[in-house]
């Protein structure tokens, strides 16, 4: 917000409290957890968490956010430490383990979608963008493929992830990407 004061030491570490209360809460299955019980388990008071979060359901979009900037942070670090098509295939893995995530909090998302929140597209576009990186770098590295853009990788992790409802689903979704990922370097130019 331009014009506003930066947060104080106590109140920053509050919200972080918050955050990740709230994130134990939901990934660990609780989607049901009350803001009463939120703000406890971080040590604050409930008008606490409400001077941070005017609702339940922006403190739920704000946990998914961050959880949203941890991974679309990756490429980067992965860029940093590996090849360009080992770095896509770390991330892709980084992706499913992303929905296993969003498995733990998928209740309590549903009342996000209910809402006008951007949070969903926004996710999308970033991680999309996270995508395309990796693989314009891998592109011209000459490991991957150049005909597949991040928007469309993503679509079809999105049916991989879309398995998640199923027993199991977790080990197939990581074979499926495994496919997928094969398939990404089979059309690169060091591949004919």
């Amino acid at each position: 917000m331009p014009g506003s004061r930066p947060m104080r030491a106590d109140a920053r570490r509050n919200r972080e409290a918050l955050l990740s209360a709230a994130r134990q809460a939901f990934l660990g299955g609780d989607t049901d957890a009350h803001v009463e019980d939120i703000a406890r388990s971080a040590g604050v008071a409930v008008g606490t968490l409400y001077r941070h979060f005017e609702t339940r359901e922006a403190l739920i979009e704000e946990v998914y956010r961050t959880e949203v900037e941890v991974l679309c942070a990756a490429p980067g670090d992965l860029l940093g430490d590996h090849a360009p098509d080992e770095a896509l295939r770390r991330f892709l893995l980084l992706l499913v383990d992303h929905a296993a995530v969003g498995k733990g909090m998928s209740g309590v998302l549903e009342s996000i979608m209910a809402t006008d929140s951007p949070v969903f597209d926004d996710a999308r576009t970033r991680m999309a963008d996270a995508l395309s990186l990796l693989l314009d770098a891998g592109s011209a590295a000459g490991t991957l493929r150049g005909d597949v853009t991040g928007p469309t990788l993503l679509r079809a992790l999105g049916g991989v992830c879309a398995m998640r409802a199923t027993e199991g689903w977790l080990v197939e979704a990581r074979q499926i990407t495994a496919l997928l990922f094969d398939g990404l370097r089979y059309g690169a130019p060091q591949a004919r």
